[in-house]
């Protein structure tokens, strides 16, 4: 692990913005695919166990938070080609988090969208992993976001049918 003094390093710094950058960008196309999300979301027909949805955004700042937070811990474990991989999953999953909101929400194609997080999930977990290996507090900062994702499929699944 690189030691604190490292933290405030230019190139520790420029990390750290990088990551935040990602997760804001994932986050805002997002954000843009579903700027009427709450009131489509209240239209759908939903499983008893749906939360209300002014849930998902609190729970979607303090995720991406910890997202940026993992990858910039993981970005700085080690000489630069040692996290390649393990950065290489989580920005494929980063994608995939952005594509998943304009696909159920956008375009209303919540099959594809529960196959593509279901993609995303296999992800996740081999993100995890990888960052375990990197930097154990980086892969436990993850933990939140897999088990939100998981819940998030199973809801996806369940609305897919309940609109079908």
């Amino acid at each position: 692990m690189v030691a604190d003094s490292q933290v405030l390093r230019p190139k520790s710094l420029l990390a750290l913005a990088i990551s935040i950058v990602a997760v804001a960008v994932a986050a805002g196309i997002g954000g843009l695919a579903s700027s009427n999300a709450a009131q489509d979301y209240s239209r759908l027909e939903q499983p008893s166990w749906a939360p209300p949805a002014w849930l998902f955004g609190p729970a979607w700042t303090t995720l991406y938070i910890l997202m940026a937070v993992a990858a910039w811990l993981v970005w700085r474990s080690g000489p630069w080609p040692e996290p390649r991989r393990a950065l290489a999953f989580y920005a494929a999953q980063l994608v995939l988090n952005a594509a998943w909101t304009p696909l159920f929400f956008g375009l209303g194609w919540r099959g594809i969208a529960f196959a593509e997080l279901s993609v995303l999930l296999i992800l996740l977990v081999a993100t995890v992993v990888l960052f375990w290996r990197h930097n154990r507090i980086a892969a436990a900062l993850l933990v939140p976001y897999l088990a939100w994702s998981t819940f998030a499929l199973c809801l996806n699944f369940a609305v897919w049918q309940l609109n079908n």
